[in-house]
């Protein structure tokens, strides 16, 4: 795949190259966060991107856009194969780092809003953990971005019709997996105030009536803070290990309510830093799915939205 710079323009100019790159990190953010789940990461395929952008040879670019998305597809590519082939055990369930999406009076462009779809829902990245790294590549390009099969087969070195078995393959894997949910943000907003207001309050009963018979809490510790290290299931222990922590303080001192991942959640401050985050799934207007992230790890980039 040929791409390039627009004839005409001057690639010695340090604002230009500047201004190319800025203009599309909010999509290489985007491609490199759905491929490895972890913001730090993330902005480290980001940042290297840059590196190979500014100082590589940009006379044949015609397409900025399509290079730099191909240089930071292949480096997350890169990185999430050395992740899989160190076999890392996590200890307990694992989620993806929570990324905020809400700008509050800076109202994303186009292409931010694109980086901020459905599929960056912690849903959605943890089905997308399971595929092989090829998969994931060729479903965040196609599925969130939609790059032709063809781009994509050229942006991977593989054969068009090899592209489309991986993203079939991987379509059908997230669509058995995805869980559905209430996709209307107001709603959405509204059952996690209540929910939250039930679980500060101790409110067993008020609980109960807002989840799911069949209900799930996930809890991400890594083993480095207090959670559950399995998955909780049906609604009463999922209930019941609400108010539970909620006696013990788990909501103390304050909580705000923020948007992460394309949905509200809930952050816990605990004095000068950032605690638990609480996101929710929500189908027919009842919790399916309670999503806790404690790994300490996970929680630094949130600094910046207290």
């Amino acid at each position: 795949m040929r791409v390039g710079w627009d004839a005409g323009v001057s690639t010695d100019s340090t604002d230009t190259v500047t201004n190319a790159f800025e203009e599309h990190r909010p999509v290489l953010l985007g491609v490199a966060y759905r491929m490895l789940g972890r913001v730090a990461d993330a902005e480290d395929v980001v940042q290297e991107t840059w590196l190979r952008w500014a100082g590589g040879d940009r006379s044949e670019v015609r397409e900025p856009r399509a290079y730099l998305v191909r240089v930071a597809t292949r480096l997350a590519l890169d990185r999430l194969r050395q992740i899989k082939a160190r076999g890392e055990t996590y200890v307990g369930p694992w989620l993806p780092e929570p990324y905020v999406t809400d700008f509050g009076d800076t109202a994303p462009d186009t292409a931010e809003q694109a980086v901020l779809a459905d599929s960056v829902s912690l849903a959605v990245l943890v089905v997308l953990e399971s595929l092989s790294p090829l998969e994931r590549a060729v479903f965040v390009l196609r599925e969130a971005f939609g790059h032709p099969y063809s781009d994509i087969a050229a942006l991977l070195d593989r054969g068009e019709p090899a592209v489309r078995q991986l993203a079939a393959r991987a379509r059908r894997h997230v669509e058995e997996r995805r869980p559905r949910h209430d996709v209307d943000p107001v709603r959405r907003r509204d059952l996690t105030e209540r929910f939250l207001a039930a679980a500060a309050g101790g409110d067993l009963e008020g609980l109960m009536k807002l989840l799911a018979p069949d209900v799930r809490l996930v809890g991400d510790s890594g083993g480095k803070s207090r959670a559950p290290l399995r998955v909780l299931e049906s609604a009463d222990k999922v209930g019941r290990f609400l108010v539970g922590v909620t006696r013990k303080g788990f909501f103390d001192p304050s909580v705000r309510l923020l948007e992460i991942n394309g949905g509200p959640a809930a952050l816990v401050l605990t004095g000068d830093r950032p605690g638990p985050v609480f996101q929710l799934d929500i189908a027919e207007g009842r919790v399916r799915t309670v999503y806790i992230i404690r790994n300490p790890d996970k929680l630094r980039s949130l600094a910046a939205a207290e």
